[in-house]
């Protein structure tokens, strides 16, 4: 049975009502692609825009679950005080400028003029009460606990001061975060337990229906702040199947589509009705384990796992040479990574003696995915590899939203997922997913612990110096590849197919796409 629900623009919040941590980041450079030809004369503004992506939202609340798809979604919605553009450079939104104050202080002169959807007026309550509830937030609270919630100043009715515990080098990126948005005290009371399918922000699109599993579709905010959106309405559709998402490109059926399969490059490029939109991203592929979970809690066991895999077939089956293979957990690109790194050596035969010597030569295991073709295809290779070594491996597909809860619960043995390091900066790409406060939900879904990593993680967001900073991520970074709680994987590059009526479009490095200026020629 599929849900439907209608949000109008005029009237508060009903009460009423979710791939990937992106890759999820769960999965988030520079766009220098050639520029696309002029379309044709604009079509008429009522037209709908039609994207594809490979699942739906899990949730539009701002403070939710914090996946790729839900993401995608919601920046159209929502504002944050400041943004990161696709060069990463800081551009203001609902903050029209910002200061540092002292150590600890960030002041932020606020838009004047601004309405939330819900026709209710923008001001510092409302950046004070959105930023309480971030840090409150299962999802969100890993993205702005550096803030300290009680301190929060209301300055005056369009100036704020963010005062964070410590020094916090990486405040404004992590307030350009799509989980750092803004939203209305008033909405969200209005919609109870419904929040997650009533969203009220002050962005150039607003809800208009949501057909859960199925599509979602926005409408223009016509008491937007901004240049108001070229086009009258988007719709997202869920289309799970990656090679169906080009034959829906290539029919027709959608405008843009997300996520295009590396096999199906040739099939955009060569298509003359067609533009291939490709940029390195901030996202890395891993596949973790339970670190609290035996066999999987011994490091011999982790580390003879990632010997017995050889990643560099995976990579050239199922990615076909794009991105790169993944050394440790950051890509080359995010600021801090340690690029001296050596991935794990192939070595089946080192990897039997290494289970002798942990004493696991019995093991059975399941490799958890979600319903990704990529995914599913590492998944059959890599149960086919550790079972060369002795291992009965098997995979298993998990519906998304079942997936994200239950390997947050530490339901599994292995999984394969993605993150995005969306503020382009070492701290997010580590912090949530692996220092010990974040285990679940925040991103830490292999329950790893080290007590020197998490002090240095600790260290490497509260330092003054860019080199204390770049020295205790190194570190830790090695740590971690040494532990293993991942199989590192593939780090990431941005594959969007699009129609040639398609103008406006740019990636970001954060894939986080906003469509406001995207427009449809004849």
């Amino acid at each position: 049975m599929v849900l439907l629900l209608v949000v109008t623009s005029c009237s508060p919040a009903p009460t009423g009502d979710d791939p990937a941590p992106a890759d999820p980041a769960e999965t988030e450079d520079p766009a220098d692609e050639e520029e696309p030809e002029e379309p044709a004369e604009p079509a008429d503004e009522e037209e709908e825009l039609i994207i594809a992506q490979g699942a739906d939202a899990v949730s539009l609340d701002p403070h939710g679950q914090n996946d790729q798809s839900s993401s995608r979604v919601r920046v159209q919605m929502f504002d944050t005080l400041l943004m990161q553009d696709k060069n990463m450079e800081f551009q203001p939104l609902l903050a029209t400028s910002w200061e540092q104050i002292d150590d600890l202080t960030v002041e932020f002169k606020l838009r004047e003029g601004v309405k939330f959807h819900n026709g209710e007026d923008f001001g510092a309550k409302d950046v004070i009460y959105s930023i309480q509830r971030a840090i409150a937030s299962p999802q969100a609270g890993h993205i702005v606990d550096m803030i300290d919630g009680d301190k929060l100043e209301e300055v005056d009715n369009l100036t704020v001061r963010v005062v964070t515990k410590e020094p916090f080098g990486p405040l404004l990126a992590h307030l350009s975060h799509p989980a750092a948005a803004i939203t209305n005290e008033k909405a969200v009371t209005d919609a109870g337990d419904d929040i997650d399918i009533t969203p009220v922000g002050t962005g150039p699109y607003k809800l208009k229906e949501w057909a859960r599993g199925d599509y979602i579709i926005l409408e223009r905010n016509d008491d937007y702040w901004g240049e108001p959106a070229k086009t009258k309405t988007i719709r997202f559709r869920a289309v799970s199947e990656n090679a169906n998402r080009t034959i829906e490109l290539e029919t027709g059926g959608v405008h843009i589509a997300y996520d295009i399969l590396p096999n199906d490059i040739s099939k955009v490029e060569d298509n003359s009705d067609l533009q291939l939109f490709r940029d390195k991203n901030f996202s890395t592929t891993y596949v973790g384990f339970n670190a609290q979970k035996e066999p999987f809690d011994n490091k011999l066991v982790r580390q003879a796992i990632n010997h017995a895999v050889n990643m560099d077939e995976i990579v050239e089956a199922v990615y076909y040479g794009t991105g790169n293979k993944a050394s440790g957990p950051l890509g080359a690109n995010v600021t801090f990574a340690n690029t001296e790194l050596e991935p794990y050596e192939y070595n089946p035969e080192l990897a039997k003696e290494m289970l002798a010597e942990a004493g696991a030569e019995d093991i059975s295991l399941v490799i958890w995915t979600n319903d990704n073709k990529i995914r599913m295809d590492i998944a059959e290779i890599m149960q086919n590899q550790l079972q060369a070594v002795g291992i009965n491996a098997t995979s298993e597909v998990v519906e998304w939203g079942a997936y994200l809860s239950q390997t947050a619960a530490g339901e599994h043995d292995m999984f394969i997922l993605g993150w995005t390091t969306v503020t382009g900066d070492a701290d997010y790409g580590l912090y949530a997913l692996f220092h010990s406060s974040q285990f679940g939900d925040a991103g830490n879904r292999t329950f790893y612990k080290n007590e020197r990593v998490d002090e240095l993680l600790e260290i490497g967001r509260t330092a003054t110096s860019v080199e204390d900073r770049e020295a205790a991520y190194k570190e830790a970074q090695e740590i971690i590849r040494e532990d293993a709680p991942w199989i590192f994987t593939w780090n990431g590059e941005d594959l969007t197919g699009a129609s040639n009526r398609v103008s406006g479009f740019e990636l970001h490095p954060a894939g986080h796409y906003r469509l406001h200026n995207v427009s449809l020629g004849n």
